[in-house]
């Protein structure tokens, strides 16, 4: 009998937000194993810190077996080889961010070429939410409760809080 597949899900996670996790779910009942890759992001300036967006993750899907937060640097490729995984999941909400994923997936393919990339569609109730409007509405004092986790909220009111 053959493995379980494994799956990489990787992003900044700038926060985790209710479309992530929904992904994510989905995700793990697809495969035995699902990664979720917490990019250092060093070409965004990020709200939490690496640890603090590890811990958020972490506890958001705590609940959730057969899936592990980890933190990556560098490319794509070399965690996914180190993770001996064979699918890149890849959240697509939009036509504008089905562009951009595809030419991710395309440069991908090229880099590695035994690992696909498998697009999914949030639940319609996600298909609009972002972790840049999310931190966004809560720094300018909206209601963001409805697209985050309760964790994730009372941890990004304290955080704007302490920016002020």
């Amino acid at each position: 009998m053959s493995s379980p597949l494994s799956a990489v899900y990787a992003g900044t996670f700038d926060p985790i937000t209710l479309g992530h996790e929904d992904i994510v779910r989905r995700s793990v009942r697809l495969f035995g194993r699902v990664i979720v890759a917490v990019a250092a992001g060093h070409h965004k300036k990020s709200l939490f810190s690496l640890d603090e967006r590890l811990a958020l993750a972490r506890e958001a899907l705590s609940d959730c077996a057969g899936v592990e937060v980890a933190a990556f640097d560098g490319l794509l490729r070399d965690f996914v080889r180190a993770q001996k995984a064979q699918v890149v999941v890849r959240g697509v909400r939009s036509v504008t961010d089905f562009d951009y994923e595809r030419q991710l997936a395309g440069m991908n393919r090229s880099l590695m070429p035994e690992v696909e990339t498998l697009f999914l569609l949030p639940d319609d109730r996600y298909q609009y939410v972002s972790s840049t409007l999310v931190r966004e509405i809560a720094a300018l004092g909206g209601d963001v409760s409805g697209f985050v986790s309760g964790t994730v909220h009372r941890r990004l009111l304290d955080k704007l809080r302490l920016k002020d």
